[in-house]
């Protein structure tokens, strides 16, 4: 070997046999990212291999690019690009536009370079892969390529547009990679295009250097090449101009409505850049990327789906000191909709699960849930016919307690009756295994007062190892559980709990136990917020848009529905009798509707019209029941949608002051993933750390000035907590 180190984080080795080898591998750091060291060395590696092929040309064959990591390359150092602001812009441009300068030497330097990915190659990873002129990925499922910038309010700035768009296409890049941001195995990127072969991880390296051998003329990229042509037409053709308007359209359909910044984005980059030559459609990508790194919603969105998703995820959020927990057998309780999920999602896992319902009939219909859900996957080649089959192998369906015995996992999912709940755990406790996990999928019933009702079914004091697993509906979809914590769970119980819940690849939230919890009390205010303005006669079609444009999935009449009013009106009981002055006004429509007849869409009837199941419309009697007046169409759109995420947001800060949140993580990750809180605010505790007001301001301080002007013009419900407008005051946050 010959050649000379350059940098520690980047290193150039050139080879005996003319295959030079640019090696990532920051010592500083667990993964290789474009941090502030990336960049110059780099540049510094690429310098000394150009160096080489003007001095000794004939002895420089090709490049492979590899990494001394695990992974090959995590891509941008996110923590840097969230502290990215506006004054930063310029900045941020030329850096940019270096790093692009780099990787454009590398892919024009006149010798074939192969990208050799061991390991992840996500966002700038990938984007560094498609600098190269081929991509061979090792054979591992676990490893995952994409760019999944949208995800977290950003686009691929370091060519990934430029670059997939002219391998792809128009239509395919933006609608299968760029807009929706899908991390895939190497199987599924080598279907896409996105990479050239998978290979044994053995030899991934040897293959990569005979490659470059074996193909010497292969250093022009395909859109560089004479007669190039982009697939399925440049936007000037006719075929694509035809197309064209159907993007934002289609757009606009998956999203609602609300069409985030970063996808609007990444359109608008895509399509100007593809009538472009390379160089300035790189120029574009980058004047986009710099918009969307310096605003508050990638900052938002980092904060969310980076920082606060590993913070539930890791030991951080979870009791220390306690061994980890991996049930060997799961009793599920109750075979309806949610233990069936429940029972799927455990078995899915790889646990052994018993399914016990009141009859055998029963758990064999919720067993059978599995059978129709691994049909689905094996229709669509998501699963093979022999892992279905295991997967439902391992559910036992049952009517016999004894069937039990061993169990050292129980997660009941009976109806939401505190004595049946009891009577239950009393049937099954002789047949566990001893200190079994006791849990129950409730999502309103306070954890402690289930607790002392099993206590008094059975004479057993058991509230340290029982505790609240709140599952979401649909529970084989939904990634959130929501782990409750009564108050005299124990430490043991609660690291168990987070244990079980990453098992079976869900992403846990703790909070402390009260009426609802976290999420179904935070929605319950939104939906409550909703139909207060529904009486108070705002149109039904702005109140639902609203919702939607604010970055909602469905509005609050839709959401009732869908909840079932019946049971709305039993929580509001509950509450009220708890607490008088719980009451809503939101409720009175509840039962309005109730006492129409059109309590859900499960009966057939809501504030839709539905036929065979399938939503229609709004029903034509609302402008009846609830007719809209000229106080109703006056109030602003703004402030429609801002009374919904303002009074979840508010009434997350009486979580904090009432002691069931500790986590501004917990906060956000729950009312994301949890009750469909707009993605792009960075959920409901960064609402009010990030909310910008039209003006410009940013910050907390923002938050309860614009509260201050709902509770104005409102009422007392957007009262701030003092608690907060304390932390608002000093400049201060909601703890972490």
């Amino acid at each position: 070997m010959s050649g000379t180190t350059v940098d520690t984080s980047v290193t150039y080795e050139l080879g005996s046999d003319g295959v030079a080898t640019l090696l990532l591998d920051d010592p500083q750091a667990r993964v290789n990212t474009m941090n502030d060291r990336f960049g110059p060395a780099f540049a510094a590696a690429v310098e000394a291999l150009l160096a080489d092929l003007e001095q000794r040309p004939d002895d420089v064959r090709g490049v492979v690019l590899a990494s001394g990591k695990s992974t090959f390359f995590a891509g941008g150092d996110l923590l840097s690009m969230q502290r990215t602001g506006p004054d930063e812009a310029a900045a941020t441009f030329l850096m940019v536009e270096g790093l692009k300068a780099t990787m454009r030497r590398l892919e024009t330097c006149g010798r074939p370079v192969v990208a050799a990915i061991n390991g992840a190659a996500l966002g700038g990873g990938l984007e560094l892969a498609l600098a190269c002129h081929h991509r061979v990925v090792a054979d591992d499922p676990r490893i995952r390529l994409g760019l999944p910038e949208a995800t977290l309010g950003l686009l691929p700035g370091g060519g990934g547009v430029t670059r997939v768009t002219r391998m792809l296409g128009l239509q395919s890049a933006l609608m299968d990679v760029l807009l929706r941001g899908p991390q895939m195995s190497p199987e599924k990127a080598l279907g896409q295009g996105l990479v050239d072969e998978v290979v044994p991880a053995e030899g991934l390296l040897e293959h990569a250097r005979a490659w470059v051998l074996a193909h010497p003329e292969a250093h022009v990229q395909p859109w560089d090449a004479p007669g190039y042509r982009m697939p399925g037409g440049a936007p000037s053709s006719r075929q694509m101009a035809q197309a064209l308007p159907a993007f934002p359209a289609l757009l606009r359909q998956q999203t609602k409505g609300h069409v985030p910044p970063a996808q609007a984005a990444i359109l608008s980059a895509a399509v100007e850049g593809a009538g472009r030559d390379f160089a300035a459609a790189s120029r574009i990508e980058s004047r986009y990327f710099t918009s969307l790194v310096t605003s508050q919603t990638s900052t938002n969105m980092i904060q969310a789906f980076f920082v606060d998703m590993q913070a539930v995820n890791g030991p951080a959020h979870r009791p220390a000191g306690v061994e980890p927990f991996r049930p060997t057998r799961v009793a599920v309780l109750g075979a309806g909709m949610m233990g069936a999920g429940i029972a799927y999602s455990c078995a899915r896992a790889g646990l052994d699960v018993v399914l016990k319902d009141v009859s055998l009939e029963a758990a064999k219909r919720g067993r059978g849930y599995t059978e129709t859900l691994n049909a689905r996957a094996v229709e669509k080649g998501r699963t093979t016919p022999e892992k279905a089959a295991a997967v439902l192998a391992r559910i036992t369906p049952t009517a016999d307690a004894a069937d039990l015995a061993g169990c050292d996992l129980v997660i009941e999912a009976v109806f939401e009756d505190p004595a049946l709940k009891a009577t239950v755990f009393a049937e099954v406790l002789p047949h566990l295994a001893p200190d079994a996990l006791l849990c129950s999928n409730t999502s309103t019933l306070p954890i402690t007062d289930l607790a002392a009702a099993v206590a008094d079914a059975t004479g057993l004091d058991l509230a340290d190892r029982f505790l609240g697993l709140h599952f979401f509906s649909p529970v084989d979809k939904m990634p959130l559980v929501e782990i409750i914590r009564g108050r005299a769970t124990g430490d043991s119980a609660l690291a168990h709990a987070h244990d079980v819940v990453r098992a079976i690849a869900k992403t846990p939230i703790i909070v402390h136990d009260s009426r609802g919890f976290y999420t179904s009390r935070v929605i319950g205010v939104r939906i409550n917020e909703g139909l207060a303005m529904l009486a108070e006669g705002v149109h039904p079609v702005s109140l639902e848009r609203a919702a939607t444009q604010a970055g909602y999935p469905v509005g609050p009449l839709q959401l009732s529905d869908e909840l079932n009013m019946e049971l709305m009106a039993r929580i509001a009981d509950a509450t009220e009798a708890a607490d008088p002055e719980a009451a809503h006004p939101g409720t009175a429509v509840v039962r309005r509707m109730i006492e129409l007849g059109r309590p859900s869409r499960l009966k057939g009837a809501g504030f839709y019209d539905y036929e065979g199941g399938r939503r229609q419309g709004l029903w034509a009697g609302l402008a009846t029941a609830f007719p809209s007046t000229p106080e109703g169409d006056a109030v602003p759109l703004r402030d429609v949608a801002d009374r919904m995420l303002v009074a979840e947001a508010l009434e997350t800060a009486r979580c904090f002051e009432e002691g069931v949140l500790e986590s501004s993580a917990a906060a956000n990750i729950g009312s994301i993933l949890g009750i469909g809180f707009p993605p792009t605010t960075g959920g409901a505790a960064q609402l009010m750390h990030g909310y910008e007001s039209p003006t410009g301001e940013v910050g907390l301080a923002a938050f309860v000035a614009r509260a201050d002007e709902l509770a104005a013009a409102y009422g007392p419900r957007f009262t701030v907590p003092a608690s907060l407008r304390t932390l608002a005051e000093k400049g201060e946050r909601l703890p972490a």
